[in-house]
């Protein structure tokens, strides 16, 4: 097959690198695949720097001059190299494609995966563009799905969920000491880690104001992540006196030896989540891991057997349970084992290209 994804978000997270490790295992399955974003995406550049056919295209708004150029440069391809499916993630782009589409003729059908819990508009522009302009809705939990079927009545065989996989071979529990000494973290510091944008929805606000409950001076916090509330969490660790016992590491192109270091890893997140990567990946590495029971991720933290699950914007929860963590080695050996076993069977990479490649073929074919 020729698959197009289509990205109009600037922005950078689980979503966008969804969609290139999505991208490289299609390819590595013989497939092609183009990536369609604006040159100033960052997935732009990233899907060209993996070796990805990376398309630039001025879709980071709605504009009818996206449109255009959308549809122009789809009918060339349709003519020299066709396209057989467009995978089409954010609002943006999802209403160009289906709009260029629906004008020119021969156009291929389209996918639409909704990666986060947001509530979709119910509306009759909303509901052609999820059910009479698009073939199929993918999404990344089972959660979502349904509350798409139910609050939004999209017919439930229109709409199937896909977790995202992860490589279990790669997020694997690693030599702690080993780790620590690569990232330059204190070796003998208990560790509390998050790995994820700084966005106001992923809780790391909360997660600041629990940690500064916790006592303890050998108790260290690291955030690895960047994005627009870097500032702001900044400013709250020093107002809370955490200057000290905060690493604020930033971006890592590769996030496996922090999570190998740490001793917890926690997610609060309030909003928005499907299942997120993160958290899969710090229980690949067999973390104890504390989170909410946001969107889709009780569909990889069960409470008290794979995670702590605690309430939403609650830092006295959250501190408790990181608390319970800190002083029970028993305990996190036993959810960490436990957390591995159960991405390994439920998250796995190959599965997703599998089911991907399931719903490509059926869009294809109409069914």
């Amino acid at each position: 097959m020729h698959i197009v994804h289509t990205e109009s978000s600037q922005g950078w997270g689980g979503q966008e690198i969804r969609i290139l490790s999505e991208a490289e295992g299609m390819v590595r399955r013989g497939h092609r695949v183009s990536v369609v974003a604006p040159a100033a995406a960052r997935v732009h550049a990233e899907a060209a720097r993996r070796g990805l056919d990376a398309v630039d295209l001025p879709i980071g708004r709605k504009r009818v001059a996206g449109v255009l150029a959308f549809r122009r440069w789809l009918a060339r391809r349709q003519r020299e190299d066709p396209i057989d499916v467009i995978n089409t993630h954010s609002s943006t782009d999802s209403w160009i494609a289906t709009v260029a589409c629906s004008t020119l003729a021969g156009a291929p059908p389209i996918v639409r995966t909704r990666h986060v819990s947001v509530p979709i508009a119910d509306n009759a522009a909303t509901r052609w563009l999820y059910t009479g302009a698009t073939r199929r809705i993918v999404t990344t939990g089972e959660t979502l799905r349904r509350r798409l079927i139910e609050d939004n009545r999209f017919p439930s065989e229109r709409v199937v969920s896909v977790p995202t996989g992860i490589d279990a071979d790669r997020f694997v529990p690693g030599d702690r000491t080993a780790a620590r000494a690569a990232t330059g973290l204190p070796p003998d510091a208990f560790l509390i880690g998050i790995v994820a944008t700084l966005r106001s929805w992923k809780g790391h606000r909360f997660l600041l104001e629990a940690f500064a409950r916790l006592s303890g001076p050998s108790l260290g916090l690291v955030v690895v992540g960047d994005g627009p509330q870097r500032a702001a969490l900044g400013a709250l660790a020093a107002s809370l006196g955490l200057a000290e016992r905060v690493r604020f590491a930033g971006d890592q192109a590769d996030v496996v030896p922090w999570l190998q270091a740490l001793d917890v890893f926690a997610l609060p997140s309030y909003a928005n989540e499907g299942v997120p990567q993160a958290l899969v990946q710090a229980m690949l590495c067999g973390l104890a891991c504390v989170t909410t029971g946001i969107g889709a991720i009780p569909e990889a933290a069960r409470d008290g057997q794979t995670a702590l699950v605690v309430p939403p914007q609650d830092a006295g929860a959250l501190a408790a349970a990181l608390a319970r963590l800190a002083g029970d080695a028993a305990l996190r050996e036993r959810l960490g084992r436990a957390a591995r076993e159960w991405c390994v069977r439920e998250f796995a990479y190959e599965a997703m290209l599998d089911r991907m490649e399931a719903v490509f073929r059926d869009a294809i074919a109409g069914r």
